[in-house]
């Protein structure tokens, strides 16, 4: 990629930023809820004050929210494939199977010219991750752009980009119904805590995205450069007792809190609980991260390994307003 090639992108109208996807994730939840809040003085002051972007601000797992639970029936930002948002709505279903298919109908439908230009998720992790983007996507310029002008900003911030590699499985969580999205994970924090200090990068975070997508829009030119991007290999189980299930270790002292620091094979990976120290086996230096996320138990993971690289971003810049709505027609052609 030419990182002094300027690439045109569409516009960016309607942005949503969307808090308590788990509800014992809290600064995102409070977050939310106080840019709610902060909307509506704004409404009631500036009603005829034009704004360059739609932004909707969505609390996304109500009741989970109300219990200070990740989830009541099943885990929410698991539940956006196509298959799951085009089944038939039935009160039988879980409530975040019906949740789900609400939120579709607000931010998308997924895949469609209709959805939301772009979705920001918040979250929370009890791992010591710092703040981190994470998306399907290692080549989507706009999520890219954003994750390099925070770096800018908050330079005193750990801040690393994921791309979730899912292959030939489908994209599954709340950030994907938009036609850019990410989820923005910071910690480390308890469930079921606020800390003030993750709170307050996230509220910043949040607020240098939407500057950036205010400049994007007024026509500002993003030069072109280079980002570090973590790309997932592969998630670890803890050691199990083959007859119970049990977890037999837990993660090694000289790996905990070390998200992101280079595993090379044969460093201590798991400590069993009668004081083995269990060493990795991979076959090349790849990265950790989630180490000992709270909430992966019940999903069998006790952290996730990815490989780093440097992507070349190109310069860009948003459509002159004719240019993307002569897409959009020839958009609109090609589905009839």
């Amino acid at each position: 990629m030419e990182v002094d090639k300027v690439v045109h992108l569409p516009r960016l109208s309607r942005v949503a930023v969307c808090g308590g996807t788990h509800g014992n994730e809290l600064s995102g939840v409070y977050l939310v809820k106080e840019l709610l809040k902060a909307k509506n003085v704004m409404k009631e002051d500036n009603d005829d004050e034009e704004r360059p972007a739609s932004v909707l601000m969505v609390l996304s797992n109500p009741w989970a929210m109300q219990q200070c639970r990740r989830y009541v029936n099943t885990d929410l930002n698991r539940c956006f494939t196509h298959a799951a948002l085009s089944g038939p709505v039935s009160k039988k279903d879980p409530y975040e199977m019906i949740r789900s298919k609400e939120l579709n109908a607000l931010l998308g439908p997924k895949g469609s010219p209709e959805a939301v230009d772009l979705v920001c998720d918040l979250h929370n992790t009890t791992s010591n991750m710092g703040l981190c983007l994470i998306a399907y996507s290692d080549c989507d310029w706009i999520c890219l752009h954003i994750f390099r002008y925070l770096q800018r900003q908050m330079p005193d911030i750990p801040m690393r980009y994921i791309h979730l590699d899912v292959s030939s499985k489908e994209s599954y969580s709340l950030d994907s119904v938009g036609k850019h999205g990410f989820a923005m994970e910071i910690g480390p924090q308890p469930h079921g805590v606020v800390r003030s200090n993750i709170y307050t990068t996230m509220k910043h975070s949040v607020q240098h995205v939407l500057d950036w997508v205010r400049f994007y829009n007024s026509g500002t030119v993003f030069e072109g450069g280079f980002v570090d991007v973590y790309t997932t290999v592969k998630n670890m189980d803890y050691p199990r007792d083959s007859e119970t299930g049990n977890i037999t270790a837990a993660i090694h002292p000289q790996l905990q809190d070390r998200d992101f620091c280079p595993l090379h094979p044969e460093d201590p990976l798991f400590q069993t609980f009668s004081g083995e120290t269990l060493r990795y086996k991979g076959k090349e230096p790849l990265y950790p991260f989630f180490i000992n996320e709270c909430a992966y138990y019940e999903k069998g993971i006790a952290l996730s390994l990815a490989r780093k690289r440097l992507v070349a971003l190109p310069r860009i810049r948003v459509q002159a307003e004719q240019e993307q709505q002569a897409n959009e027609q020839g958009f609109a052609s090609e589905e009839e």
